[in-house]
């Protein structure tokens, strides 16, 4: 078990920050090893004093979702540290130093070379306390089940998430925790969720189990895989449901914007940023247009005499039109020119560390401007806020 020393710890937790919202929620998409950079962006939250009572979260952003509602509130950021020095860890390191760069026959950048070391390391050995490979290999495997549709054993993970976790604590109601996964059987998308039922382990391991590397999880009856296959942010999910004043955090890890590749190799990278990309502009439109379906009946409420307004029926719908703000916080990972294809896979510790403090320092430029924070004006209801693009 790594330790985690004091320069690694959060600094000392502030008091709650109270925010004029029903809801504060944390939402985090999928993207294997560059979730790291949601962990940074959660420990500059912690810092800044703001709580999420909701976390949403689809494979990697599940795990660290569990992480945070599972911990007590003062160990949150050392648990999610924890989490991730002890599956970007590895007992033998493959040397990756200046010499071994200046020892190459033709330039290579230093981080280039050890993320393709981390990602082949990842392919071939697995990582320790997330997922090992399968021998026999599952194209020559003479079993059925797992042993033959995934490429990679999940039992460690297993063990890391009820040694790191308390289930109990991350069931509790002080927050909401909501993770998606695919139904293999029907391939609808499902939502795991706190506020209707009890989670365990196995829930979160459905949310990250990304075929065919990893196996499905058979949760009372049903095998489910990576929520990613069919949507990769869970950010309809807090939108959609009952209408409540809500700031939300949407932590991305894929681009849907980027340039035409010129190569095989950024052709797949290309694929996976639009594959696994979020459709934020969809779904806040749908937003809008609900904000404005209530203003309307607003309008159309005021107008009724006051015998009608007093019907049942009437004010079920005066309910319904009741304004609701909407505040979206939007930061996307930003990759780097060294990072490939693999980048997903490339579990190193120097890679982890970069993209958590990459986290760190956007989340901080963001809540530098304390206006980002506030509810958007009556007219409009919803705002969406990129320090990458313009607001």
């Amino acid at each position: 078990m790594l330790k985690v020393t004091r320069e690694q710890t959060s600094p000392a937790p502030q008091q709650s920050r109270p925010l004029p919202y029903d809801a504060v929620a944390l939402v985090l998409q999928g993207g294997g090893a560059l979730g790291a950079y949601q962990a940074g962006v959660y420990e500059g939250l912690h810092e800044a004093g703001i709580r999420p009572n909701w976390l949403a979260g689809i494979s990697i952003g599940a795990l660290n979702a569990a992480i945070i509602a599972g911990s007590p509130e003062g160990e949150r950021v050392q648990r999610l540290r924890e989490f991730w020095e002890t599956i970007c860890a590895f007992s033998i390191e493959w040397p990756a130093g200046e010499g071994l760069a200046n020892a190459l026959p033709f330039a290579f950048d230093i981080n280039s070379l050890r993320n393709a070391m981390a990602a082949a390391r990842a392919l071939v050995q697995g990582q320790p306390g997330f997922f090992k490979p399968r021998f026999p290999s599952p194209l020559w495997s003479p079993f059925s089940g797992d042993a033959a549709t995934s490429f990679y054993d999940t039992a460690p993970l297993l063990k890391t998430l009820e040694r790191l976790v308390d289930f109990d604590r991350l069931n509790s109601g002080d927050v909401r925790v909501s993770v998606g996964a695919v139904n293999v059987r029907t391939g609808n998308l499902t939502y795991f969720d706190t506020a209707e039922r009890r989670l365990g382990p196995k829930h979160f391991m459905a949310s990250g189990a990304l075929p065919p590397g990893f196996p499905a999880v058979e949760i009372e009856g049903e095998h489910y895989w990576d929520g990613g296959v069919v949507s990769n942010t869970p950010l309809s999910r807090v939108l959609s449901g009952e209408p409540r004043d809500t700031l939300t955090f949407q932590i991305d890890l894929w681009s849907a914007r980027g340039r035409v590749p010129y190569d095989l190799m950024e052709v797949s990278s290309r694929q996976k940023d639009i594959q696994y990309s979020s459709r934020t502009r969809s779904v806040t439109d749908q937003v809008l247009r609900m904000q404005k379906m209530r203003q309307a009946l607003q309008r159309t409420m005021q107008e009724l005499p006051e015998s009608a307004k007093a019907k049942p029926e009437i004010r079920a719908i005066a309910d319904m039109a009741c304004h609701r703000a909407y505040n979206i916080v939007h930061l996307i990972y930003q990759s780097k020119t060294y990072e490939g294809h693999s980048r997903d896979y490339e579990f190193g510790l120097s890679a982890m560390r970069r993209h958590w403090q990459n986290g760190l320092d956007d989340i901080r430029r963001t809540l530098a401007d304390p206006g980002r924070l506030d509810p958007p004006s009556p007219e409009l209801g919803i705002v969406t806020h990129d320090i990458h693009r313009r607001d």
